[in-house]
Protein backbone atom coordinates (compact mmCIF):
# COMPACT_ATOMS: atom_id res chain seq x y z
CA UNK A 1 0.00 0.00 0.00
CA UNK A 2 1.19 3.76 -0.66
CA UNK A 3 3.41 4.77 2.13
CA UNK A 4 2.21 8.50 3.37
CA UNK A 5 3.78 11.28 4.89
CA UNK A 6 2.89 14.74 5.26
CA UNK A 7 5.34 17.44 5.02
CA UNK A 8 5.54 21.44 5.58
CA UNK A 9 8.33 21.90 2.94
CA UNK A 10 8.19 24.01 -0.49
CA UNK A 11 7.20 21.78 -3.60
CA UNK A 12 10.20 23.21 -6.05
CA UNK A 13 12.26 21.56 -3.31
CA UNK A 14 11.23 18.20 -3.13
CA UNK A 15 12.92 15.54 -4.93
CA UNK A 16 10.12 13.03 -6.48
CA UNK A 17 8.84 11.22 -10.12
CA UNK A 18 5.83 14.07 -10.05
CA UNK A 19 4.41 16.82 -8.68
CA UNK A 20 -0.07 16.74 -8.23
CA UNK A 21 -1.24 20.12 -8.59
CA UNK A 22 -5.22 20.83 -8.94
CA UNK A 23 -7.00 22.81 -11.48
CA UNK A 24 -10.60 23.93 -11.90
CA UNK A 25 -12.72 25.50 -14.64
CA UNK A 26 -12.77 29.38 -13.16
CA UNK A 27 -15.87 30.83 -11.75
CA UNK A 28 -18.50 32.71 -13.54
CA UNK A 29 -16.68 35.97 -12.96
CA UNK A 30 -13.76 35.14 -14.45
CA UNK A 31 -15.16 34.34 -17.73
CA UNK A 32 -14.22 30.02 -17.10
CA UNK A 33 -10.78 30.28 -17.34
CA UNK A 34 -8.80 27.60 -16.12
CA UNK A 35 -7.05 28.08 -12.88
CA UNK A 36 -4.53 26.98 -10.77
CA UNK A 37 -5.95 25.76 -7.25
CA UNK A 38 -4.47 27.42 -3.95
CA UNK A 39 -1.44 24.90 -3.21
CA UNK A 40 0.23 24.98 -6.07
CA UNK A 41 1.58 28.99 -6.42
CA UNK A 42 4.99 28.10 -5.72
CA UNK A 43 4.81 25.50 -9.01
CA UNK A 44 2.96 28.33 -10.80
CA UNK A 45 5.66 30.58 -9.99
CA UNK A 46 8.16 28.16 -11.61
CA UNK A 47 6.26 28.74 -14.74
CA UNK A 48 6.53 32.75 -14.31
CA UNK A 49 2.91 32.17 -13.61
CA UNK A 50 2.08 31.23 -16.98
CA UNK A 51 0.46 27.68 -15.76
CA UNK A 52 -2.71 27.95 -16.22
CA UNK A 53 -2.45 29.07 -19.93
CA UNK A 54 0.22 26.24 -20.58
CA UNK A 55 -2.44 24.03 -19.44
CA UNK A 56 -5.06 25.08 -21.46
CA UNK A 57 -2.66 24.72 -24.35
CA UNK A 58 -2.43 21.22 -23.87
CA UNK A 59 -6.52 21.14 -23.65
CA UNK A 60 -6.78 21.03 -20.04
CA UNK A 61 -10.63 22.05 -19.02
CA UNK A 62 -9.90 21.58 -15.22
CA UNK A 63 -13.11 18.75 -15.46
CA UNK A 64 -13.56 16.36 -12.74
CA UNK A 65 -11.33 13.14 -13.47
CA UNK A 66 -9.00 15.14 -16.58
CA UNK A 67 -5.00 14.22 -15.89
CA UNK A 68 -2.88 16.56 -17.80
CA UNK A 69 1.27 15.88 -17.77
CA UNK A 70 4.21 18.31 -18.28
CA UNK A 71 7.11 18.68 -17.85
CA UNK A 72 8.76 20.74 -15.03
CA UNK A 73 10.53 23.60 -15.48
CA UNK A 74 13.86 23.82 -14.00
CA UNK A 75 13.15 25.45 -10.95
CA UNK A 76 11.33 22.35 -9.64
CA UNK A 77 13.52 18.80 -8.54
CA UNK A 78 10.79 17.08 -9.92
CA UNK A 79 10.85 16.04 -13.66
CA UNK A 80 6.82 15.91 -14.26
CA UNK A 81 3.54 18.04 -13.43
CA UNK A 82 0.52 16.17 -13.17
CA UNK A 83 -2.76 18.40 -13.07
CA UNK A 84 -5.75 16.67 -11.97
CA UNK A 85 -9.07 18.39 -12.47
CA UNK A 86 -11.31 19.54 -9.60
CA UNK A 87 -14.29 20.54 -11.22
CA UNK A 88 -15.89 24.06 -11.32
CA UNK A 89 -13.88 26.51 -8.84
CA UNK A 90 -16.12 27.44 -5.51
CA UNK A 91 -17.26 30.17 -4.66
CA UNK A 92 -15.08 33.13 -3.03
CA UNK A 93 -15.01 32.14 0.82
CA UNK A 94 -15.51 28.65 -0.02
CA UNK A 95 -13.41 25.39 -0.34
CA UNK A 96 -13.63 22.41 -2.65
CA UNK A 97 -15.89 19.81 -1.29
CA UNK A 98 -14.28 16.99 0.11
CA UNK A 99 -15.56 14.54 -2.47
CA UNK A 100 -13.56 16.24 -5.09
CA UNK A 101 -10.58 16.58 -3.79
CA UNK A 102 -11.23 12.74 -3.53
CA UNK A 103 -11.57 11.65 -6.74
CA UNK A 104 -8.70 14.23 -7.60
CA UNK A 105 -6.33 12.64 -5.66
CA UNK A 106 -7.89 9.33 -6.96
CA UNK A 107 -7.14 9.57 -10.25
CA UNK A 108 -3.54 11.08 -9.65
CA UNK A 109 -2.62 7.96 -8.25
CA UNK A 110 -3.82 5.90 -10.92
CA UNK A 111 -1.97 7.92 -13.17
CA UNK A 112 1.15 7.18 -11.11
CA UNK A 113 0.98 3.99 -11.18
CA UNK A 114 4.88 3.03 -11.69
CA UNK A 115 6.50 5.69 -9.84
CA UNK A 116 8.32 5.43 -6.61
CA UNK A 117 7.59 8.62 -5.14
CA UNK A 118 5.15 11.92 -5.62
CA UNK A 119 4.51 15.18 -4.04
CA UNK A 120 0.73 16.11 -4.07
CA UNK A 121 -0.26 19.90 -3.81
CA UNK A 122 -4.09 19.66 -3.27
CA UNK A 123 -5.64 22.78 -2.04
CA UNK A 124 -6.29 21.49 1.75
CA UNK A 125 -8.65 24.35 3.69
CA UNK A 126 -8.48 21.85 7.30
CA UNK A 127 -7.71 18.64 8.23
CA UNK A 128 -11.14 17.05 6.97
CA UNK A 129 -9.95 17.93 3.19
CA UNK A 130 -6.54 16.09 3.98
CA UNK A 131 -8.64 13.40 5.09
CA UNK A 132 -10.45 13.02 1.65
CA UNK A 133 -6.99 13.40 -0.02
CA UNK A 134 -5.10 10.77 1.50
CA UNK A 135 -8.10 8.31 1.21
CA UNK A 136 -8.85 9.60 -2.48
CA UNK A 137 -5.16 8.77 -2.68
CA UNK A 138 -4.73 5.42 -1.18
CA UNK A 139 -7.89 3.84 -3.09
CA UNK A 140 -7.33 5.26 -6.53
CA UNK A 141 -3.66 3.61 -5.87
CA UNK A 142 -5.07 -0.27 -5.41
CA UNK A 143 -4.70 -2.40 -7.70
CA UNK A 144 -5.06 -6.61 -7.61
CA UNK A 145 -2.62 -8.26 -8.92
CA UNK A 146 -2.14 -11.61 -6.38
CA UNK A 147 -2.81 -13.87 -9.64
CA UNK A 148 -1.03 -12.34 -12.06
CA UNK A 149 2.39 -14.17 -13.28
CA UNK A 150 5.09 -11.81 -12.36
CA UNK A 151 2.99 -8.94 -10.89
CA UNK A 152 4.71 -5.58 -10.56
CA UNK A 153 6.37 -4.91 -6.86
CA UNK A 154 7.69 -1.98 -5.20
CA UNK A 155 11.31 -2.98 -6.55
CA UNK A 156 10.03 -3.70 -10.35
CA UNK A 157 7.81 -0.98 -10.97
CA UNK A 158 7.19 -2.14 -14.48
CA UNK A 159 7.15 -5.73 -14.79
CA UNK A 160 5.41 -7.78 -17.62
CA UNK A 161 1.86 -7.45 -15.83
CA UNK A 162 1.28 -4.30 -15.32
CA UNK A 163 2.81 -1.72 -12.80
CA UNK A 164 2.95 -1.26 -9.47
CA UNK A 165 0.80 0.99 -7.38
CA UNK A 166 2.61 4.64 -6.59
CA UNK A 167 4.99 3.70 -3.31
CA UNK A 168 5.17 6.77 -1.94
CA UNK A 169 3.15 9.61 -1.18
CA UNK A 170 4.23 13.25 0.50
CA UNK A 171 1.27 15.52 1.48
CA UNK A 172 2.42 19.12 0.79
CA UNK A 173 -0.30 21.66 2.85
CA UNK A 174 -1.05 20.08 6.14
CA UNK A 175 0.21 20.68 9.61
CA UNK A 176 2.57 17.67 10.40
CA UNK A 177 2.69 18.59 13.97
CA UNK A 178 -0.97 19.17 14.35
CA UNK A 179 -3.20 16.25 16.38
CA UNK A 180 -6.41 16.81 14.30
CA UNK A 181 -4.26 16.38 10.33
CA UNK A 182 -2.71 13.30 11.96
CA UNK A 183 -5.54 12.33 13.18
CA UNK A 184 -7.42 12.47 10.10
CA UNK A 185 -4.62 10.89 7.83
CA UNK A 186 -4.79 7.67 10.69
CA UNK A 187 -8.33 7.08 10.38
CA UNK A 188 -8.25 7.81 6.33
CA UNK A 189 -4.82 5.03 6.25
CA UNK A 190 -7.07 2.62 8.53
CA UNK A 191 -10.31 2.77 6.55
CA UNK A 192 -8.75 2.71 3.23
CA UNK A 193 -6.25 -0.78 4.18
CA UNK A 194 -9.64 -2.01 5.29
CA UNK A 195 -11.77 -0.82 2.45
CA UNK A 196 -8.91 -2.60 -0.40
CA UNK A 197 -9.12 -5.75 1.96
CA UNK A 198 -12.68 -6.00 1.41
CA UNK A 199 -11.92 -5.10 -2.06
CA UNK A 200 -9.08 -8.40 -2.20
CA UNK A 201 -11.88 -10.38 -0.76
CA UNK A 202 -15.02 -9.66 -3.33
CA UNK A 203 -11.88 -9.82 -6.18
CA UNK A 204 -10.44 -13.42 -5.07
CA UNK A 205 -11.96 -16.37 -7.19
CA UNK A 206 -14.44 -18.58 -5.65
CA UNK A 207 -12.57 -21.31 -5.42
CA UNK A 208 -9.92 -20.19 -3.27
CA UNK A 209 -12.57 -18.27 -0.98
CA UNK A 210 -15.55 -20.41 0.21
CA UNK A 211 -17.57 -19.84 3.10
CA UNK A 212 -14.75 -21.78 5.36
CA UNK A 213 -11.72 -20.38 4.13
CA UNK A 214 -13.35 -16.68 4.59
CA UNK A 215 -14.43 -17.40 8.14
CA UNK A 216 -10.57 -18.29 8.93
CA UNK A 217 -9.58 -15.10 7.33
CA UNK A 218 -12.11 -13.34 9.54
CA UNK A 219 -10.67 -15.20 12.45
CA UNK A 220 -7.54 -14.30 11.59
CA UNK A 221 -8.16 -10.18 11.48
CA UNK A 222 -9.96 -11.18 14.96
CA UNK A 223 -6.23 -12.43 16.52
CA UNK A 224 -4.87 -9.30 15.09
CA UNK A 225 -7.07 -6.79 16.25
CA UNK A 226 -8.06 -7.92 19.72
CA UNK A 227 -11.66 -8.66 18.49
CA UNK A 228 -13.95 -11.99 19.60
CA UNK A 229 -15.18 -14.20 16.65
CA UNK A 230 -16.95 -17.15 16.93
CA UNK A 231 -17.95 -19.29 13.93
CA UNK A 232 -20.89 -21.72 13.32
CA UNK A 233 -20.12 -24.32 11.18
CA UNK A 234 -22.35 -26.99 9.87
CA UNK A 235 -22.93 -28.75 12.82
CA UNK A 236 -23.57 -25.46 15.10
CA UNK A 237 -25.97 -24.15 12.28
CA UNK A 238 -28.40 -27.58 12.56
CA UNK A 239 -28.29 -27.46 16.22
CA UNK A 240 -29.12 -24.14 16.10
CA UNK A 241 -31.83 -24.40 13.73
CA UNK A 242 -30.25 -21.77 10.89
CA UNK A 243 -32.75 -23.06 8.12
CA UNK A 244 -32.16 -20.25 5.81
CA UNK A 245 -28.39 -20.33 5.91
CA UNK A 246 -28.51 -24.21 5.72
CA UNK A 247 -30.35 -24.27 3.19
CA UNK A 248 -29.19 -22.09 0.93
CA UNK A 249 -25.75 -24.01 1.66
CA UNK A 250 -27.31 -27.34 0.98
CA UNK A 251 -26.10 -27.95 -2.74
CA UNK A 252 -22.48 -26.98 -2.23
CA UNK A 253 -19.27 -28.96 -1.12
CA UNK A 254 -18.22 -25.79 0.61
CA UNK A 255 -20.46 -26.01 3.95
CA UNK A 256 -22.21 -22.76 5.43
CA UNK A 257 -20.56 -20.69 7.92
CA UNK A 258 -22.06 -17.80 10.36
CA UNK A 259 -19.68 -15.64 11.72
CA UNK A 260 -20.30 -12.96 14.55
CA UNK A 261 -17.42 -10.98 15.02
CA UNK A 262 -17.53 -8.25 18.07
CA UNK A 263 -15.88 -5.36 18.77
CA UNK A 264 -16.37 -3.78 22.48
CA UNK A 265 -15.38 -0.69 23.80
CA UNK A 266 -15.23 -0.07 27.33
CA UNK A 267 -17.00 3.61 26.62
CA UNK A 268 -19.59 2.29 24.81
CA UNK A 269 -23.12 3.60 25.48
CA UNK A 270 -24.27 2.08 22.06
CA UNK A 271 -24.71 -1.03 20.18
CA UNK A 272 -24.41 -1.38 16.19
CA UNK A 273 -25.11 -4.16 14.86
CA UNK A 274 -23.92 -4.92 10.86
CA UNK A 275 -25.31 -7.58 8.49
CA UNK A 276 -23.96 -8.60 5.76
CA UNK A 277 -24.88 -11.40 2.98
CA UNK A 278 -21.61 -13.60 2.01
CA UNK A 279 -22.32 -16.07 -0.95
CA UNK A 280 -19.20 -16.69 -1.99
CA UNK A 281 -20.25 -17.72 -4.99
CA UNK A 282 -23.72 -17.80 -6.24
CA UNK A 283 -25.00 -19.82 -9.58
CA UNK A 284 -28.56 -19.42 -8.78
CA UNK A 285 -28.75 -22.76 -7.63
CA UNK A 286 -31.65 -24.68 -9.13
CA UNK A 287 -33.12 -21.52 -10.38
CA UNK A 288 -29.61 -21.33 -12.56
CA UNK A 289 -28.95 -17.97 -13.62
CA UNK A 290 -28.96 -17.21 -17.58
CA UNK A 291 -26.05 -17.73 -19.24
CA UNK A 292 -23.83 -14.49 -18.88
CA UNK A 293 -24.85 -13.80 -15.53
CA UNK A 294 -22.34 -15.81 -13.85
CA UNK A 295 -18.94 -14.53 -14.38
CA UNK A 296 -18.84 -11.78 -11.79
CA UNK A 297 -20.59 -14.22 -9.28
CA UNK A 298 -17.90 -14.34 -6.53
CA UNK A 299 -18.68 -10.42 -5.78
CA UNK A 300 -22.10 -11.97 -4.72
CA UNK A 301 -20.43 -11.97 -0.56
CA UNK A 302 -19.63 -7.85 -0.43
CA UNK A 303 -22.00 -7.37 1.67
CA UNK A 304 -20.07 -9.37 4.23
CA UNK A 305 -16.51 -8.30 2.96
CA UNK A 306 -18.33 -4.61 3.66
CA UNK A 307 -19.22 -5.47 6.84
CA UNK A 308 -15.74 -7.42 8.13
CA UNK A 309 -14.01 -4.57 7.02
CA UNK A 310 -16.09 -1.99 9.34
CA UNK A 311 -15.70 -3.92 12.15
CA UNK A 312 -12.09 -4.01 11.69
CA UNK A 313 -12.13 -0.32 10.86
CA UNK A 314 -13.68 0.36 14.27
CA UNK A 315 -11.69 -1.48 16.13
CA UNK A 316 -8.23 0.37 14.70
CA UNK A 317 -9.86 3.36 15.18
CA UNK A 318 -10.78 2.86 18.61
CA UNK A 319 -14.42 4.00 18.16
CA UNK A 320 -16.39 4.71 21.50
CA UNK A 321 -19.55 2.06 20.15
CA UNK A 322 -19.53 -1.91 20.62
CA UNK A 323 -20.06 -2.86 16.93
CA UNK A 324 -21.10 -6.42 16.22
CA UNK A 325 -20.49 -7.93 12.48
CA UNK A 326 -22.62 -10.90 11.37
CA UNK A 327 -21.20 -12.27 8.13
CA UNK A 328 -23.60 -15.06 7.01
CA UNK A 329 -21.68 -17.47 4.52
CA UNK A 330 -22.87 -19.59 2.20
CA UNK A 331 -22.63 -21.15 -1.68
CA UNK A 332 -25.47 -21.48 -3.68
CA UNK A 333 -24.81 -24.34 -5.96
CA UNK A 334 -27.61 -26.68 -7.74
CA UNK A 335 -27.10 -30.14 -7.03
CA UNK A 336 -28.82 -33.37 -5.63
CA UNK A 337 -28.63 -32.01 -2.06
CA UNK A 338 -29.69 -28.62 -3.46
CA UNK A 339 -32.56 -26.52 -2.25
CA UNK A 340 -35.77 -26.97 -4.83
CA UNK A 341 -38.06 -24.15 -5.77
CA UNK A 342 -41.48 -25.10 -3.74
CA UNK A 343 -39.17 -26.50 -0.90
CA UNK A 344 -40.35 -25.13 2.89
CA UNK A 345 -37.47 -24.18 5.32
CA UNK A 346 -37.56 -23.79 8.65
CA UNK A 347 -35.59 -20.40 9.52
CA UNK A 348 -33.84 -19.79 12.99
CA UNK A 349 -36.81 -17.39 14.03
CA UNK A 350 -39.13 -20.63 14.01
CA UNK A 351 -40.74 -18.87 10.76
CA UNK A 352 -41.42 -20.86 7.88
CA UNK A 353 -40.28 -19.95 3.91
CA UNK A 354 -41.64 -21.32 0.79
CA UNK A 355 -38.82 -20.88 -1.75
CA UNK A 356 -40.23 -20.21 -4.74
CA UNK A 357 -36.84 -19.15 -6.48
CA UNK A 358 -33.40 -20.42 -5.23
CA UNK A 359 -31.51 -17.52 -6.83
CA UNK A 360 -33.54 -15.49 -4.21
CA UNK A 361 -31.31 -16.64 -1.70
CA UNK A 362 -29.29 -13.62 -0.33
CA UNK A 363 -32.70 -12.75 1.26
CA UNK A 364 -32.60 -16.31 3.20
CA UNK A 365 -29.06 -16.60 4.91
CA UNK A 366 -29.93 -12.68 6.09
CA UNK A 367 -32.94 -13.55 7.61
CA UNK A 368 -31.49 -16.26 10.07
CA UNK A 369 -28.42 -13.43 10.70
CA UNK A 370 -30.91 -10.47 10.94
CA UNK A 371 -32.67 -12.91 14.01
CA UNK A 372 -29.39 -13.35 15.88
CA UNK A 373 -28.19 -10.07 15.61
CA UNK A 374 -31.71 -8.84 16.91
CA UNK A 375 -31.37 -11.34 19.90
CA UNK A 376 -28.99 -8.84 21.18
CA UNK A 377 -31.23 -6.04 21.45
CA UNK A 378 -28.82 -4.02 19.79
CA UNK A 379 -29.61 0.17 19.17
CA UNK A 380 -29.85 -0.68 15.65
CA UNK A 381 -29.38 -2.95 12.63
CA UNK A 382 -27.89 -2.34 9.31
CA UNK A 383 -27.76 -5.28 7.04
CA UNK A 384 -25.54 -4.83 4.11
CA UNK A 385 -26.02 -7.30 0.62
CA UNK A 386 -25.61 -7.35 -3.23
CA UNK A 387 -29.66 -8.47 -2.63
CA UNK A 388 -31.32 -7.65 -6.09
CA UNK A 389 -30.94 -7.02 -9.92
CA UNK A 390 -34.34 -4.65 -9.66
CA UNK A 391 -31.73 -2.26 -7.31
CA UNK A 392 -29.73 -2.04 -10.07
CA UNK A 393 -32.49 -1.48 -12.80
CA UNK A 394 -33.97 1.24 -10.56
CA UNK A 395 -30.54 3.32 -9.38
CA UNK A 396 -27.94 2.07 -11.79
CA UNK A 397 -24.81 0.84 -11.50
CA UNK A 398 -23.29 3.73 -9.20
CA UNK A 399 -25.96 3.86 -6.35
CA UNK A 400 -27.31 1.76 -3.77
CA UNK A 401 -30.73 1.88 -2.01
CA UNK A 402 -31.54 2.54 1.82
CA UNK A 403 -34.73 1.13 3.01
CA UNK A 404 -35.55 1.02 6.68
CA UNK A 405 -38.50 0.50 9.08
CA UNK A 406 -37.62 4.26 10.74
CA UNK A 407 -37.67 7.23 8.41
CA UNK A 408 -34.94 9.27 10.19
CA UNK A 409 -33.00 6.37 10.84
CA UNK A 410 -33.01 6.20 6.54
CA UNK A 411 -32.74 9.72 6.47
CA UNK A 412 -29.76 9.60 9.05
CA UNK A 413 -28.24 6.61 6.76
CA UNK A 414 -28.37 8.94 3.46
CA UNK A 415 -26.34 11.17 5.02
CA UNK A 416 -23.77 9.81 6.35
CA UNK A 417 -23.52 7.69 3.15
CA UNK A 418 -23.30 11.13 1.33
CA UNK A 419 -21.17 12.74 3.43
CA UNK A 420 -18.45 10.14 2.74
CA UNK A 421 -19.19 10.23 -0.99
CA UNK A 422 -20.62 7.03 -1.71
CA UNK A 423 -23.87 7.83 -3.56
CA UNK A 424 -27.15 6.22 -2.04
CA UNK A 425 -30.61 6.82 -2.78
CA UNK A 426 -33.94 6.23 0.21
CA UNK A 427 -36.33 3.16 -0.96
CA UNK A 428 -39.89 2.95 0.15
CA UNK A 429 -41.15 0.04 1.40
CA UNK A 430 -44.36 0.35 0.19
CA UNK A 431 -47.00 -1.96 2.40
CA UNK A 432 -49.13 -3.06 -0.74
CA UNK A 433 -45.75 -5.33 -1.54
CA UNK A 434 -46.08 -7.61 1.42
CA UNK A 435 -49.41 -9.43 0.35
CA UNK A 436 -47.54 -10.84 -2.62
CA UNK A 437 -44.99 -12.87 -0.65
CA UNK A 438 -48.25 -14.71 1.11
CA UNK A 439 -48.32 -18.10 0.81
CA UNK A 440 -50.50 -21.73 1.17
CA UNK A 441 -48.01 -23.22 2.44
CA UNK A 442 -45.49 -21.21 4.64
CA UNK A 443 -45.49 -18.49 6.59
CA UNK A 444 -44.33 -16.47 3.68
CA UNK A 445 -42.66 -17.04 0.48
CA UNK A 446 -39.72 -15.54 -0.48
CA UNK A 447 -40.38 -14.04 -3.53
CA UNK A 448 -43.54 -11.38 -4.49
CA UNK A 449 -44.35 -8.80 -7.36
CA UNK A 450 -42.08 -8.93 -9.78
CA UNK A 451 -42.51 -5.06 -10.32
CA UNK A 452 -40.74 -3.34 -7.33
CA UNK A 453 -38.31 -6.80 -6.94
CA UNK A 454 -35.91 -4.41 -4.67
CA UNK A 455 -38.68 -3.41 -2.25
CA UNK A 456 -40.20 -6.64 -2.01
CA UNK A 457 -37.19 -8.09 -1.01
CA UNK A 458 -36.71 -4.73 1.95
CA UNK A 459 -40.10 -5.96 2.94
CA UNK A 460 -38.89 -9.98 3.00
CA UNK A 461 -35.95 -8.84 5.75
CA UNK A 462 -38.03 -6.56 7.78
CA UNK A 463 -39.84 -9.68 8.82
CA UNK A 464 -36.94 -10.85 10.75
CA UNK A 465 -35.80 -8.20 12.53
CA UNK A 466 -36.55 -8.16 15.89
CA UNK A 467 -39.46 -6.13 17.70
CA UNK A 468 -38.82 -2.39 18.03
CA UNK A 469 -35.36 -2.63 16.87
CA UNK A 470 -34.91 0.14 14.49
CA UNK A 471 -33.35 -0.87 11.17
CA UNK A 472 -31.86 -0.58 8.24
CA UNK A 473 -31.02 -2.11 4.59
CA UNK A 474 -28.67 -0.97 1.86
CA UNK A 475 -28.91 -3.23 -1.12
CA UNK A 476 -25.36 -2.73 -3.18
CA UNK A 477 -26.32 -4.83 -6.07
CA UNK A 478 -25.17 -1.59 -8.17
CA UNK A 479 -22.08 -0.78 -7.08
CA UNK A 480 -20.63 -3.59 -5.31
CA UNK A 481 -18.83 -4.72 -8.43
CA UNK A 482 -17.52 -2.62 -11.27
CA UNK A 483 -17.42 -4.04 -14.31
CA UNK A 484 -16.47 -1.01 -16.57
CA UNK A 485 -13.34 1.12 -16.42
CA UNK A 486 -11.66 2.97 -13.18
CA UNK A 487 -13.05 6.02 -12.28
CA UNK A 488 -11.93 8.40 -9.13
CA UNK A 489 -10.78 6.57 -6.50
CA UNK A 490 -12.75 3.00 -7.97
CA UNK A 491 -11.13 0.17 -9.69
CA UNK A 492 -12.13 -2.07 -11.69
CA UNK A 493 -14.03 -5.12 -9.70
CA UNK A 494 -14.23 -5.40 -6.35
CA UNK A 495 -15.10 -1.12 -4.57
CA UNK A 496 -15.75 -2.02 -1.23
CA UNK A 497 -19.21 -0.30 -1.43
CA UNK A 498 -20.79 0.76 1.73
CA UNK A 499 -17.70 -0.10 3.87
CA UNK A 500 -16.95 3.90 4.23
CA UNK A 501 -20.51 4.56 4.77
CA UNK A 502 -20.90 1.83 7.94
CA UNK A 503 -17.76 3.52 9.64
CA UNK A 504 -19.18 6.88 9.67
CA UNK A 505 -22.63 5.28 10.95
CA UNK A 506 -20.47 3.78 13.47
CA UNK A 507 -18.93 7.52 14.38
CA UNK A 508 -22.43 8.83 14.49
CA UNK A 509 -23.37 6.29 17.10
CA UNK A 510 -20.54 6.26 19.18
CA UNK A 511 -20.80 9.84 19.44
CA UNK A 512 -24.19 10.22 20.32
CA UNK A 513 -24.94 12.06 17.26
CA UNK A 514 -27.41 9.14 15.85
CA UNK A 515 -29.70 7.51 17.90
Amino acid sequence: MTALTLSSSAAPGLRADAIVIGVAKGAASRSGDLVVAPGAESVDKAYDGRLAGVLETLGASGAEGEVTKLPAPSGLKSPLVVAVGLGAEPEKDSSFAPEALRKAAGVAARALAGSKKAVFVLPLGDAADLGAVAEGLLLGAYSFTAYKENAPSKNDAKAKNGKAPLAEAVLLGGKPRDAAYKAALARATAVAEELNRARDLVNMPPNDLNPEVFASIVQAAGKEHGLKVQVLDVKALEKGGYGGILGVGAGSASGPRLVKLSYTSSKAKKHLALVGKGITYDSGGISLKPAGHNETMKCDMSGAAAVFAAVVSAARLGLEVNVTGWLALAENMPSGSATRPGDVLRMYSGKTVEVLNTDAEGRLVLADALWAASAEKPDAIVDVATLTGAMMLALGSRTFGIMSNDDAFRTAVHEAAEEVGEPAWPMPLPEHLRKGMDSPTADIANMGERMGGGLVAGLFLREFVGEGITWAHLDIAGPAFNDGGPFGYTPKGGTGSAVRTLVRLAELVGSGDLG
